[in-house]
């Protein structure tokens, strides 16, 4: 088992939202890179205010010390075939591996709804194994395709897509091979019903990259009983950082030491910044992880 290894990044949502460009839009990406470096983060995933050159963004973000932790891409392979995706992926995946970075965040958005005023039960799902095999294959084939170039896909279960449970996670783990990693977040599979300890040592052989959100279960479970969408439940505030909810990070991070997970660590928590003050909240995540990450630093030299 390789060694426990991780970096903490964060994602610019604390501070500006792409999903909700009211939320934030405002704020100078300057100020998000000079306090999220000035607070102790190692790298940011990519937001809407980040240039797409190649050579732009690096010196962006060397300016700053900081590196490309990874950038969500808005896939349809639910939709799409497989060439399709490869030709649309080609400039956001030459971004991602010229700066370093060896993960794809791969968010389905064919018919989801996390950005439509929909309840959240009306997300689109797959009904037949035959589907599940079809969109898997697309799933497993472009995989290969990013690999080839030197980043992994990293799935992301999402609220209001096609793999949003941990029945959908489970079934798209079973028909994929390893070049398709999981992105484990443990705040959306709490928001869809599921443990996410028990989900993380299910799949943790799979996890190639962490989102750290936390949750708050009095807002999930009224955005499920009045039939919220996505948005609605995170302006109500369904979501936080690390530290200020219910998931149970200190067992979270014990599980990926044990395993020896290697990669980021990322805050990522929709809110609206003037509820939540930007720096106070991504302070508050990046505290709460540096903790748990050092506790388990000291515990691994003590067990040697």
């Amino acid at each position: 088992m390789s060694a426990f290894e991780v970096r903490i990044g964060i994602n610019p949502l604390s501070w500006m939202n792409d999903d909700l460009p009211s939320l934030g839009g405002e704020t100078p990406l300057s100020q998000a890179l000079t306090e999220g470096r000035e607070i102790g983060y190692e790298g940011f995933e990519l937001g809407n205010k980040f240039p797409r050159e190649p050579q732009a963004l690096g010196a962006l973000l060397a300016q700053y010390d900081l590196s490309l932790v990874s950038g969500w891409y808005s896939g349809m392979l639910a939709r799409r075939s497989v060439e399709e995706e490869i030709a649309a992926v080609d400039k956001h995946l030459d971004l991602l591996a010229q700066n370093g970075a060896t993960v794809m965040v791969y968010g389905e958005v064919a018919d989801s709804i996390q950005g439509a005023p929909r309840p959240l039960y009306q997300r689109p799902r797959f009904f037949s194994d035959k589907q599940w095999d079809e969109y898997a294959a697309r799933v497993d084939a472009f995989a290969r395709h990013t690999l080839s170039r030197g980043v992994r896909l990293a799935y992301h279960h999402h609220m209001g897509a096609y793999v949003e449970t941990p029945a959908d996670v489970d079934k798209l783990m079973a028909r994929t091979s390893d070049a398709v990693g999981l992105l484990f977040d443990a705040g959306h599979m709490t928001f869809a019903g599921g443990d996410p300890v028990a989900e993380l040592d299910k799949h943790i052989a799979r996890v190639c990259h962490v989102h750290c959100k936390d949750v708050r279960p009095a807002v999930m479970k009224l955005a499920r009983n009045r039939n919220w969408s996505f948005l609605d439940a995170v302006l109500a505030g369904a979501f936080t950082v690390p530290g200020d909810g219910a998931v149970d990070f200190p067992a979270i991070v014990a599980r990926l030491k044990r395993h020896g997970y290697r990669g980021w660590l990322v805050v990522e928590a929709e809110q609206d910044p003037v509820i939540a003050p930007s720096y106070e909240y991504a302070q508050k995540g990046y505290r709460t992880l540096r903790t748990l990450v050092d506790a388990t630093d000291t515990q691994s030299k003590e067990a040697a």
